[in-house]
């Protein structure tokens, strides 16, 4: 079975971010993921983590205004400057927390741009992020957001994806595969996973629909998170989704696989 890490942006919610890490930390988890870290000082989660017995997996890179709906600026032609400085900061806080990757939002396509300056713009940018991450010991990720959920995201689908990264060019660059995401844009996942499993750098999980935890919706967890383990995935898979009720009573998918 793989190693599962409970994304704090969307687990145990219901109780400040900073309470998160001993909720996990009760419920089992030996590892944890978040989106956005930047709301805290790096000391005070780290904190959290070695209390805890913790291990931060992932978080993303600076993804613009959150709260405002935007969800990247990497393929934003008016806003490198601001890309490339969110990724100093990005690296800053993976250091200090022990995060091994960090992955890239490509955001929200803006309007009116021309397909190959936002094609162009977010090359050039994961070039500029890949070559400081190598430097500082690091793995970029990217990962393709479902256009339901999110429209207008810019990068929508694996092969999509892949293109971008054979043009990059980077040895550190992976896709971060995010299962429901994938169903909801192609399916096909256990043949996806295994076709491209070199070139994934981490896996998120969600049901459909609903994005609730495994179980509650039409994806066969049992067969895929075995399909896992039978092509050799030896990364983490996050748990990236929202409880149907409480994340605790939720939980049981874990003991039930």
């Amino acid at each position: 079975m793989p190693r599962f890490a409970a994304n704090l942006s969307m687990l145990f919610n219901e109780v400040p971010f900073v309470e998160r890490f001993e909720r996990a930390a009760r419920a089992g988890f030996d590892a944890v993921e978040f989106q956005l870290p930047y709301a805290f000082e790096p000391q005070a989660i780290r904190r959290e983590l070695d209390a805890n017995h913790l291990s931060a997996v992932l978080h993303n890179l600076p993804a613009g205004d959150w709260n405002a709906g935007e969800r990247g600026v990497a393929c934003h032609p008016q806003r490198v400057k601001e890309f490339r400085a969110g990724v100093q900061q990005g690296i800053d806080y993976a250091l200090a927390l022990g995060v091994p990757q960090l992955n890239c939002l490509a955001g929200i396509a803006p309007a009116g741009e021309r397909p190959e300056v936002l094609h162009r713009t977010l090359v050039d940018n994961l070039r500029f992020a890949a070559d400081a991450l190598q430097r500082a010991g690091l793995k970029l990720l990217i990962e393709p957001i479902n256009t339901f959920d999110i429209p207008g995201f810019y990068l929508h689908g694996t092969l999509q994806a892949l293109e971008v990264l054979d043009e990059v060019a980077a040895n550190n660059a992976y896709v971060q595969y995010d299962i429901y995401h994938a169903q909801r844009m192609e399916g096909d996942l256990a043949a996806t996973l295994q076709r491209h499993l070199s070139r994934i750098g981490h896996i998120q999980l969600a049901d459909n629909p609903g994005r609730h935890e495994p179980g509650t919706g039409e994806i066969n967890f049992p067969f895929l998170l075995a399909h896992l383990d039978r092509i050799g995935y030896r990364g983490w898979v996050g748990c990236e989704y929202i409880p149907a009720t409480t994340t605790e009573a939720g939980l049981t998918w874990r003991q039930r696989l």
